[in-house]
């Protein structure tokens, strides 16, 4: 039910304001290196997991890193144990101590056949921290001989910028990284790269970027909206406010994009870090941010953003073990929502008379076949709003809606009216007529509910 208080929002879309483009590779998801321990999880055989990874998208990336990645070293002759073959490593909240962690072929052969069956290419960190150039060399060669073209980039060490805060500085990871590079490349010599992986500490981006310019594709770091999740402080009202470490994060790497003309990939990123917090990281407000937080980074310039996950983390998107089976988490249909938005064209998209609803956003996309899809997020969570759009050009518009009860509700998510399956498909079962007139199209929204509307 509408509240007769909602508040009424123009939304004024144009098609000649060209903004960036979103490519098929913009999706993308992150996991802790420890899960290559076992090798029947990222494997073609996994199908419940293909299956999520597809529905989000055809072309996405991989990203295995994560503080794990400190203490997994490569062993070509190793296999797993009984154990390993049963492991699912959640977020690593990085308390305590880890056990070294073995890395072994079958993994990697597994792997490949996993990116095949998805069509997802990958981001892989490597050992920097405790590892050695010659290990870490042998390590990429394997990767690269068994997938190939499917690497994106190589990442070396991940969040160098708290390996010892004020004692390792940016200079200490320059010449560490510069060595372990000319150890990769002495063995294989089309090795792609990226880096430098930080925490957040952007300070570390330029200096980076101008002294290896030449030998990086692209510049990648980490944004988490909150944390501890101990801290009381750390709520929904605030995940879904705006956030100035995003905005300090988002204007340097537009920085290092003028200086250098790097592009910038957010390869590790969620709600509150150390795991995330119930009640907020698996809340299905969490929805909404990770939805947002996607257009936002694609409307800056960003190339992709890969949401961190595994095991039964409060924020994973996608939870679960090969024996029990998977489950999509409310983040998961944010994403899902990006998905079915694009890939695309960005294109104007102004709202007016919103100051009463100040965190409704809206973003508009125009495919290659030149229809207009519009994202909306009602991020208030006491205002009802209802949006008029103009200018889509379309000649008739449906809507999915992004809904759960309650801001707060872990279950009950619908997309198009209709939950992602256990087998990680995903088939609407609502979409819902917009009325229009003259090119004016009204579209009511409950608070703490998104949308999709497709013009055509």
């Amino acid at each position: 039910m509408m509240a007769e208080s909602a508040v009424h929002v123009d939304l004024a879309i144009d098609t000649s304001a060209l903004g960036n483009t979103i490519e098929p590779s913009f999706t993308g998801l992150s996991y802790e290196q420890a899960q290559m321990q076992n090798p029947a999880f990222f494997a073609g055989t996994n199908k419940q997991l293909v299956g999520f990874f597809k529905t989000l998208g055809s072309q996405g990336v991989l990203r295995i890193g994560g503080n794990t990645s400190a203490m997994t070293f490569w062993s070509p002759n190793a296999k797993p144990s009984k154990a390993d073959m049963h492991l699912t490593s959640g977020p690593n909240r990085g308390r305590h101590r880890l056990r070294p962690m073995m890395i072994t072929p079958d993994s990697v052969r597994r792997l490949a056949d996993f990116l095949d069956s998805t069509g997802w290419t990958l981001i892989y960190g490597l050992n920097l921290r405790h590892g050695k150039p010659e290990n870490v060399a042998d390590e990429a060669a394997f990767v690269m001989e068994t997938i190939g073209d499917r690497v994106v980039a190589f990442q070396l060490g991940n969040e160098p910028d708290l390996f010892a805060r004020g004692v390792y500085t940016v200079d200490d990871y320059m010449r560490q990284w510069a060595q372990f590079y000319k150890a990769i490349r002495a063995r294989v010599p089309n090795a792609p790269f990226a880096g430098p992986d930080t925490a957040g500490i952007v300070s570390w981006l330029m200096p980076f970027a101008q002294r290896f310019k030449q030998e990086v594709k692209f510049i990648s770091s980490h944004y988490y909206a909150e944390g501890p999740p101990t801290n009381p402080a750390m709520t929904i009202a605030r995940l879904l406010e705006p956030n100035p470490r995003l905005e300090k994060e988002i204007a340097a790497a537009k920085q290092v994009r003028e200086a250098t003309g790097l592009k910038f990939r957010l390869t590790e990123t969620n709600s509150c870090y150390q795991g995330g917090k119930r009640g907020v990281s698996n809340a299905f407000a969490s929805a909404l941010w990770a939805g947002d937080l996607m257009f936002q980074e694609a409307a800056t310039g960003s190339i992709g953003i890969n949401f961190h996950g595994g095991g039964y983390g409060w924020y994973a998107p996608i939870v679960g073990t090969n024996e029990a089976g998977f489950l999509a988490r409310p983040e998961y249909y944010g994403m899902l929502l990006f998905t079915q938005a694009g890939p695309g064209r960005l294109v104007g998209a102004k709202l007016s008379n919103a100051e009463q609803a100040p965190l409704l956003t809206a973003y508009a996309v125009r495919g290659e076949n030149g229809r207009v899809h519009v994202a909306l997020f009602n991020k208030n969570l006491d205002k009802d709003v209802v949006v008029s759009i103009s200018g889509s050009g379309g000649a008739s518009a449906t809507a999915l809606r992004l809904e759960a009860p309650r801001a707060s509700d872990a279950n009950d998510v619908t997309f198009g009216g209709s939950p992602v399956g256990i087998d990680g498909r995903w088939f609407p079962q609502v979409e819902e007529h917009v009325p229009g007139r003259n090119g004016l199209y009204t579209l009511p929204m409950r608070k703490a509910t998104g949308a999709l509307v497709k013009f055509a």
